[in-house]
């Protein structure tokens, strides 16, 4: 492990350029036999692939990993420059470590770097610091006091063995907040060390947030290494915060008083024994949680509230369990609690606010934290934990009448017709408390493994490639650390594997969607769907087998391994009560061409099994036990879209003009290199939206220049001199990346993603540029920037990509930006001028504009991009373009509607980008039309009230 200290340091050194500071480091790393002179090429590749500029005048050299066979040795050496280096785009650096490291010794090294660089702005006194020791002390930052109260102190807990004894000091220290994930697994790697008297030492540095001393006693007798195990000390080491306790048990030890501590009754005598500061008694109160589901999101995030009205700190804990809880102003420790309705809650607050506190939160409780509560029943108060658990529920509605229309979501296109097969969530029961964790890992590890494997095989199954990305993240999900690491912690408790599983997948998955965002909430979805099928295998339920003649799934929501296990041959079509288009599991159904609705409503769940259903997936409606006259009209009209199609792929080649000649380009969105090719093929005229997360998604860290360029020539390549039109990376809070992590934000499609974030961090947009300019190669490039909202983004976006082109030249360059935000599309005529052209993410637009959550279980249905709103939104951009010769095109789902095709081309889009298998139904679509008639149905449909109204004017017209 690295450390510093002041014989690694060089005082007062100048260098006129980052290239000379560099050259310094890999010198002084050389003459201290630490690397080979190859080193330095690797550090300066390091430099190419981005800036190692840490903050507050401090940079980090490294080299890279292809370099790492020039290290000898692991260590740090330090150049002071009083004057500064200029690191690149403005950034001055007084302080260069340079890291020699084989694997990951560097991340210790870089935690106490970031540490103290959140304890205030450094720069100016890494500058003026005359003395190497002073900079070490600026850079382990103020000292740490140890964390040791009754809350990391457990008698007597259940284990079998010493793993399961050091799993409960871990979840402590985690309780805590002193140790991340991780910890837990470092620890029990660690060598532990005999104290005498039945008493060990184990401690670790790895995943260290705060120093701080757990200790555990077995609840009966345990050896280790033939040697009796009665206590277990355990240290989140950082630092040397833990010298003077240590110094102190020492002396404890020596004195005989060993069984002070292994035959303790109570917490407080050790924290006596070790001379921790005793807290006096806070007052408490207990009150029952009547809440339905529990303390899931909403009530939990109405508890912080009013928690977070009181300066003082206020604590939370299930009533009987020991340590003092949780904080009450943490949402994601509240979540973590996997509170259930008719379990009592123990609050505790700091006497100063105790009175006032106490009563306020527990008459928030009482009347349900937001939320209609009903009495909770005797049972429910005195209910022992033994019972069995029933973790889903399902409450039966109203069904709709034969004959019913309903309008929903259109998810997936096709005409279905087939007997309803209504799947309400299954019941599964099964105890509290396990047969002992040793017990309870293997059954755990065993359905982990049998899930692993079912998914594997529709991985292996699938021949489409976004359909096996899913499931793919499916199987990471299944391996996260941090969630297994929870669900141990919970089985050393003594909890049985499925309560472990089912408590911490569910506070999982509440914890994304507590961040109120559409595509996070489809991700608590998919954790849901992994955490449904591990439990129904622990539970040994079986789901049900679906009928031999085609019908219709009906569901609450479809989980993706429900639509990707589906036979094809008998699944006419899907419908659900909940759930947006943008849902894997639409998305699956779309890959798989399995008609699909969603966000009906929970009616549809009280269908009788076998009503016969008609499901217009093209439109989103759905009909109940239809009449012989709209059957036979489905029929002939599933017939007319089967030869379209056959017809329009026959045709995918020809241009898509309008029988008055009126050109509109038609082209792909994709999402990775190998895509283009196929896209070509199914008659695209080129790419009008490439997708660049997935190059970053695919990558542990952000992809160097050589890496994207690689990925970009392929797509190009593809094209045979097709125009491409390239989003630069779109990631953000709800879209994030785990090499560049972000705060929580409030609601992240508002916060910083797109552009906003790109312009945080210019060295990856500036690679991302170079990359792109370099792998043109005298083709067609079209670059446009995401979520642009003003002016000065785009300016500064645009700045910097015609200052590399000066660079790296490009005959055929034209830059643009997506018009998604309401303001851009409002500034159309100013933007307009600066721009080479737009191109309109309608979903985004439409969810801006209407202000509805795409993705929302129950306004979905409402986010139409057909709203007239929407309408004048693309109408005023596309008129303020042509006004300045410009283009403009959209790549939003809408592009791909049927009904909205004739009024996109009469509003004048001159380019329409839609998924590769839509291209020759859209072609096919717009040389049905006329142009002069199309503009006037759009100058009509803009006048109309709603986007029901726009779509049957539509429907009636065409």
């Amino acid at each position: 492990m690295l450390e510093l200290n002041a014989a690694q340091i060089r005082m007062g050194r100048s260098a006129p350029d980052k290239q000379a500071a560099l050259a310094l480091l890999a010198e002084g790393l050389i003459d201290d036999g630490l690397v080979e002179p190859g080193y330095l090429a690797g550090m300066q590749a390091r430099e190419a692939q981005g800036s190692t500029f840490l903050g507050q005048g401090i940079a980090i050299p490294h080299g890279t990993p292809e370099t790492r066979d020039q290290v000898k040795r692991t260590g740090v050496r330090l150049i002071q420059f009083p004057e500064g280096v200029d690191w690149g785009n403005g950034q001055q650096v007084y302080l260069a470590i340079a890291i020699a490291a084989r694997s990951d010794e560097h991340l210790h090294l870089l935690q106490l770097l970031t540490r103290a660089l959140g304890e205030g702005d450094l720069s100016q006194a890494l500058r003026e610091a005359r003395e190497a020791e002073q900079l070490v002390a600026l850079l382990q930052g103020a000292p740490r006091e140890l964390a040791l109260d009754s809350q990391l102190i457990g008698l007597g807990v259940a284990a079998e063995d010493f793993d399961e004894l050091v799993w409960h000091g871990a979840r402590l220290l985690k309780r805590a907040g002193c140790v991340a994930s991780g910890f837990a697994g470092s620890l029990l790697q660690s060598q532990p060390l005999p104290l005498g008297e039945g008493l060990w030492w184990l401690n670790s540095e790895q995943a260290v947030e705060q120093p701080g001393l757990a200790f555990v006693t077995p609840g009966r007798p345990l050896s280790l290494h033939g040697q009796p195990l009665s206590g277990l000390f355990c240290l989140a080491s950082l630092g040397e915060a833990h010298r003077q306790l240590l110094e102190r048990l020492c002396d404890l030890l020596i004195e005989g008083r060993g069984t002070t501590f292994s035959q303790a009754t109570c917490s407080r005598t050790v924290l006596e024994a070790l001379g921790a500061e005793l807290l006096e008694d806070w007052p408490s109160r207990r009150v029952v949680l009547a809440n339905a589901h529990g303390l899931h999101a909403r009530p939990a995030k109405a508890l912080v509230e009013v928690a977070q009205a009181f300066e003082g700190e206020i604590r939370i804990r299930l009533a009987g369990e020991t340590g003092r809880g949780v904080s009450a102003k943490s949402l994601s420790k509240l979540l973590a609690l996997g509170a259930r309705r008719g379990q009592e809650l123990e609050f505790s607050a700091e006497p100063a606010i105790a009175a006032d506190a106490l009563p306020a939160i527990e008459a928030a409780v009482l009347s349900g934290l937001g939320e209609s509560i009903e009495p909770l029943a005797v049972q429910d108060e005195t209910a022992a934990s033994e019972a069995p658990v029933i973790v889903s529920t399902f409450v039966r509605p109203q069904a709709p009448a034969a004959g019913t229309r309903l309008q929903a979501v259109a998810a997936a296109p096709g005409i279905a017709i087939g007997p309803a097969l209504v799947r309400t969530p299954l019941e599964l029961d099964y105890p509290q408390r396990g047969q002992g964790m040793l017990v309870e890992l293997q059954r755990l590890d065993s359905a982990l493994a049998q899930v692993t494997a079912d998914i594997q095989r529709l991985i292996d199954n699938s021949q489409e490639a976004n359909i096996r990305e899913i499931f793919i993240t499916h199987q990471a999900m299944l391996r996260d650390p941090a969630l297994r690491e929870d669900v141990n912690a919970r089985l050393a408790d003594g909890f049985s594997a499925e309560a472990a599983w089912s408590v911490e997948t569910e506070a999982a998955a509440q914890q994304q969607e507590a961040l109120h965002d559409a595509l996070l909430a489809e991700r608590a979805a998919d954790l849901r769907d992994i955490g449904r099928r591990v439990l129904a295998h622990l539970c040994g339920v079986e789901t049900p087998r679906e009928p031999e003649e085609p019908y219709i799934l009906v569901m609450d929501e479809v989980a993706p391994s429900d639509v990707a296990s589906l036979n094809r041959q008998r699944v006419a079509g899907i419908l659900t009560a909940r759930g947006g288009a943008t849902a894997h599991s639409a998305i699956i159904a779309r890959a798989l061409g399995i008609p699909a609705i969603v966000g009906a409503g929970e009616g549809v769940l009280a269908l009788a099994q076998g009503t016969l259903l008609l499901l217009d997936g093209d439109h989103g409606v759905l009909r109940i036990a239809p009449d012989a006259q709209a059957l036979e009209q489905a029929r002939r009209e599933r017939e007319a879209n089967r030869l379209r199609r056959e017809r329009a792929h026959a045709e995918r080649m020809l241009p898509a003009v309008t029988r008055d000649g009126h050109a509109v380009e038609v082209a792909a969105n994709i999402g990775a290199g190998a895509e283009s090719a196929e896209a070509v093929e199914l008659g695209a005229e080129g790419v009008g939206l490439l997708r660049t997360e997935l190059v970053f998604m695919d990558h542990a860290e952000a992809p160097n220049q050589r890496v994207q360029e690689a990925e970009y020539r392929r797509v190009l390549d593809g094209l045979g001199g097709r125009p491409l039109v390239v989003r630069t990376l779109d990631v953000g809070g709800d879209k994030p990346l785990p090499y560049w992590p972000m705060p929580a934000e409030e609601n992240p499609f508002l916060g910083v993603r797109g552009i906003r974030l790109s312009l945080q961090r210019p060295d990856i947009l500036e690679t991302q540029l170079r990359a792109l300019l370099a792998a043109a190669d005298g083709r067609p490039l079209r670059i446009m920037f995401p979520m642009v909202g003003g002016i000065e983004e785009w300016r500064i976006a645009r700045d910097l990509t015609l200052s590399l082109r000066e660079e790296i030249p490009v005959a055929d360059l034209q830059l643009g930006i997506m018009v998604e935000v309401p303001s851009a599309a409002l500034l159309a005529p100013v933007l307009a001028r600066e721009v080479d052209f737009f191109s309109i993410g309608t979903n985004d637009l439409t969810q801006y504009a209407l202000a509805i959550d795409r993705g929302h279980p129950t306004l979905s249905a409402q986010a139409d991009g057909l709203h007239p709103a929407v309408l004048r939104l693309i109408g005023m951009t596309v008129e303020a373009a042509h006004a300045e010769g410009k283009w403009v095109g959209v790549c939003g789902e809408l592009a791909s509607d049927m009904l909205a095709v004739p009024l996109l081309v009469g509003l004048g889009v001159d380019e329409l980008s839609v998924s590769a298998r839509a291209i020759a139904l859209v072609k096919a679509r717009v040389r049905e039309l006329d142009f002069a008639h199309s503009r006037v149905l759009a100058q009509r449909a803009l006048a109309l009230e709603s986007a029901g109204a726009v779509r049957d004017l539509v429907g009636e017209t065409h």
